[in-house]
């Protein structure tokens, strides 16, 4: 007989309406709009707080494209400790949605119509820097040699540092331990190779819940999800012939169900939904869903794992680094902006933020706390962290990142075989300047 959903209908609906009420278009800039024309969401947001804009105080303003819950109340448990800890400033900031984010920066440069600090996703920052959004803050009360090597790279150039890496993390395979148990599948590993998670996903699938989901969406946030498997076959972001195993994979499964067809639709968070509500038994997802989980699904009884390898040859799996950086937007008087990123550097506000947030702190010291190295889900993210790696590094990332995508697309929705979809992904790539 086959498994039914996980949850009711009443339940699922719930869930959905209590996650999606973080991102309602209270918070949202109107499309086509300048979210630096729509201060009045800065200083709403600061009104939750019970904070105005005191006269005598410079106000730094700040954009964020968080979405869930536990991301809302992080900015706000940040801005409101920021606002209390001194008496020169008020931060506020204004949500941006994640797939406008670039355009609005973009349009802010033109317009001069920006933030003071601008928190965006890691593997953008060169970029920006190049455009000039960032001014210089290597003078900041800062010691940067306390951050992990990599993030902090990120923020630099030529030797520079235009901002503080915010949070790292990286995807991780989660399971619903219930559903396969009741399908009478066994649990992943940190040995589980491609070929017998396909067979899992298909029995899962067979059994009445899709075996397997991620976020595929054309946009950098599918490109983060879907590369992890190009760099496991031995490909790479500008090697995509050699990785053209993946496409192998991914289509095997798209044609036999046991990876859900719906990825390509899907933000990360949409994944999420669907692994709560039962609809997926495995899904690629982040550490900062965590906390959503414990909220909305409190009972729900899973795991995490390390992705799966190529094969019992292989090494542990690739898993692609993501997190944000604070970079300090390019103006005459920064002191606000290099003000806040102090206030974040010291250790014990980077680990509440991050706690909250369901990431791992950026500095060295503050990644050493328990309860990441003793959690047993958090843990894992540690482990996959190992070798995990940046998209990038290139300050053109966006233009691989658009070509990348739209051949893991074209495999996803078979409008093309793995082979042609590798060469003319080759070719797309190639072509980037």
């Amino acid at each position: 007989m086959k498994l039914k959903k996980a949850m009711s209908i009443f339940t699922t609906l719930a869930i959905a309406t209590s996650l999606l009420a973080g991102c309602g278009s209270g918070s949202t800039a109107s499309a086509g709009a300048s979210p630096a024309a729509n201060n009045s969401e800065a200083a709403s947001t600061s009104a939750v707080l019970g904070e105005s804009v005191p006269a005598g105080r410079q106000e730094v303003v700040i954009w964020d494209y968080f979405e869930t819950d536990a991301q809302k109340k992080m900015m706000d448990t940040l801005l409101s400790g920021f606002n209390s800890s001194q008496d020169k400033y008020t931060a506020t900031h204004s949500y941006v949605p994640f797939a406008d984010y670039e355009k609005q920066l973009t349009l802010g440069i033109a317009s001069g119509e920006l933030p003071d600090v601008v928190i965006l996703d890691g593997c953008d920052m060169a970029s920006f820097i190049a455009m000039g959004l960032f001014g210089d803050i290597s003078d900041a009360n800062i010691d940067w040699s306390e951050y992990i090597e990599g993030p902090m790279n990120s923020t630099m150039m030529d030797g520079k540092h235009y901002g503080l890496p915010f949070a790292t993390n990286c995807t991780a395979l989660f399971y619903n331990k219930d559903i396969l148990d009741a399908a009478g599948v066994s649990y992943p590993d940190e040995n589980t190779t491609w070929e017998e998670f396909h067979e899992k996903a298909k029995k899962l699938t067979d059994y009445g819940v899709t075996g397997f989901g991620n976020a595929a969406i054309g946009t950098d946030e599918g490109t983060f999800q879907c590369l992890q498997w190009l760099y496991t076959a031995g490909g790479s972001y500008t090697d995509i012939t050699d990785g053209q195993a993946a496409y192998e994979l991914m289509q095997d499964m798209i044609k036999d169900g046991s990876w859900s067809k719906e990825c390509v639709n899907w933000a990360q968070s949409d994944v999420c939904y669907n692994w709560m509500a039962g609809n997926l038994a495995m899904m690629q997802n982040g550490p900062w869903q965590v906390p959503g989980i414990a909220e909305n699904a409190a009972d729900l009884n899973y795991g995490v794992t390390v992705l799966p390898k190529k094969d019992a040859s292989s090494g542990q799996a690739t898993s692609i680094l993501g997190g944000e950086n604070m970079g300090a937007v390019k103006k005459d008087n920064m002191d606000g902006a290099k003000a806040f990123l102090e206030y974040y550097n010291q250790t014990d506000v980077m680990v509440t933020a991050m706690k909250q947030y369901g990431s791992f702190p950026p500095k060295t010291e503050a990644a050493k706390d328990t309860y990441w190295t003793e959690d047993p889900i958090m843990s894992e993210f540690i482990t996959q962290l190992d070798t995990s790696i940046p998209r990038g590094p290139s300050a053109i990332w966006p233009s691989y990142s658009n070509a990348i995508q739209t051949g893991f697309q074209e495999v996803l929705t078979l409008s093309k075989t793995p082979e042609q979809a590798a060469k003319d992904t080759q070719a797309a790539v190639d072509a980037v300047k």
